[in-house]
């Protein structure tokens, strides 16, 4: 089941999203009561998606994210070993939270700044110190982030809250996929195709099956520290082959049974 979260000219509201593929123009949003958490009731109204805009599919209360968790994105970024410098993790704010077709506004102050195409979990209970075989009891589904990320911040600062937390800077979307069997995110493929000048190239193509860091894991290792609770975000890091992005350009992230989530990029 796809679950995501509209704008009509009436409303906002949680929906399921009914129809096979990814074409908009053959998908229907059917406005659910509550949230994605329990079973839905179906209120009866419901819009072609064609028709309505998609909003990020959840307003987390926060964007926990695990970095250099893919060897070969540490040594380009790095220039360093992933043995040298393993996972950690750090935290977007959920005022970075955008969804599918709005803008990345870059601001004056950020330079360099490059996309991060990842697959990310919604969490769909509280949780704490959950074990790795356990996962699948918390994870309410999958969806798709970009870590948008300032370079230049990243590394002058020292730490990337400020890099990785502006307005804007946590594309989300562009729906929940909830059946969690349906997807093997062990092997799963991850692509990201940069818009620049009317012309689109593919800049990451990797699989999740290069995790340093499984799904387990991630989960394990942050639920040590924090208690995750319905409707944030685990970001499970990034693939070699990011690059920078300016005003202009635009950016597809593509996960086969997911879905794709497009951004174009502006000025703030």
């Amino acid at each position: 089941m796809r679950f995501g979260r509209i704008a009509t000219p009436e409303t906002m509201c949680f929906c399921v999203i009914e129809g096979e593929g990814e074409d908009y123009a053959q998908l229907t949003a059917k406005e659910i009561e509550g949230t994605p958490f329990t079973e839905p009731q179906f209120t009866g109204r419901e819009w072609p998606l064609s028709q309505v805009r998609l909003l990020a599919p959840m307003l987390p209360s926060k964007v926990v994210a695990i970095g250099r968790n893919y060897a070969d994105h540490v040594a380009e970024v790095f220039k360093k070993s992933a043995e040298s410098l393993p996972p950690t993790l750090f935290i977007k704010p959920p005022t970075a939270v955008i969804g599918p077709g709005q803008p990345i506004r870059i601001p004056d102050f950020a330079t360099n700044v490059e996309f991060e195409g990842e697959l990310a979990l919604i969490i769909g209970r509280p949780c704490k110190n959950i074990k790795a075989d356990d996962w699948r009891q918390v994870v309410r589904g999958y969806t798709i982030v970009n870590d948008v990320s300032s370079r230049d911040l990243q590394f002058s600062d020292g730490q990337w809250a400020r890099a990785k937390g502006i307005d804007t800077f946590c594309p989300l979307g562009p729906w929940i996929e909830t059946d969690l069997d349906a997807i093997d995110v062990t092997n799963l493929p991850i692509k990201a195709r940069l818009t620049h000048e009317g012309h689109t190239a593919v800049k990451q193509d990797s699989n999740s099956n290069q995790m340093i860091m499984s799904i387990g894991e991630i989960i394990e290792f942050i639920t040590a520290s924090m208690t995750l609770l319905p409707g944030d975000v685990i970001c499970t890091g990034s693939p070699a082959g990011t690059e920078e992005m300016v005003p202009g350009d635009s950016i597809e992230i593509d996960i086969p049974g997911i879905g794709k989530l497009a951004n174009p990029v502006a000025r703030a």
